[in-house]
């Protein structure tokens, strides 16, 4: 039986992947809610199906959200075992998840992922992806894709399929100037929460 745990750190460093594949390696059912649009009622639902479900990991996106009553739904399931907690946050959970969750859980620090390991990511998906490897990609230079993305590598990998498909073309230089082109001319495609169009500023 594995702790329940609180994965805190930046925006697109794996939280959620982390989480998923803790479940699979161990074969345990896997439940995700988003604390952005799940309630009480929610948590309470899931806890019932989990009482027939040995073992359940109940992974909880942004849990920083939650409210001290919908925290509160959760801890006598923890505390009984009921289900096994996996949090991600981007927030500092010693203030935002309270004391009682946070005394029964144990907090992983993830870090910023480097340029390295950013560039590594870009190099990967152009040669295994099943789409963007049929093309003929060159990146020539990965200060925009990296700039503008933020270190999150979900939005980096978005960003690279926006460049992709706008630059419509079989063989595709990647350069900054073609990133910046790109990511202006669709910033509505992958900027849900409205922080990409200060990042496309700060990227000239």
């Amino acid at each position: 039986m594995i702790p329940s745990m609180i994965f805190w750190g930046p925006p697109g460093v794996g939280k959620t992947t982390l989480a998923n594949i803790i479940a699979s390696q161990l074969k345990l059912p896997f439940v995700a809610l988003s604390a952005i649009n799940a309630g009480v009622k929610d948590i309470r639902d899931v806890i019932e199906r989990a009482r027939s479900r040995p073992g359940t990991i109940l992974f909880i996106d942004e849990i920083h959200r939650f409210s001290k009553s919908q925290q509160d739904a959760l801890l006598g399931a923890v505390e009984k075992g009921i289900v096994t907690l996996i949090g991600a946050t981007t927030e500092n959970p010693s203030f935002e998840v309270i004391s009682a969750l946070l005394s029964r859980s144990q907090v992983y620090v993830l870090k910023h992922l480097t340029r390295e390991e950013l560039v590594n990511l870009v190099n990967k998906a152009v040669a295994e992806d099943e789409y963007l490897k049929k093309k003929q990609i060159t990146i020539r230079e990965y200060d925009a894709l990296l700039t503008i993305s933020g270190g999150d590598a979900r939005k980096l990998l978005n960003l690279l399929d926006i460049v992709v498909e706008g630059a419509n073309a079989p063989a595709i230089d990647i350069t900054d100037a073609l990133v910046k082109e790109m990511a202006q001319q669709n910033i509505a495609l992958y900027d849900k929460s409205g922080e990409m169009h200060y990042d496309i500023i700060s990227a000239f």
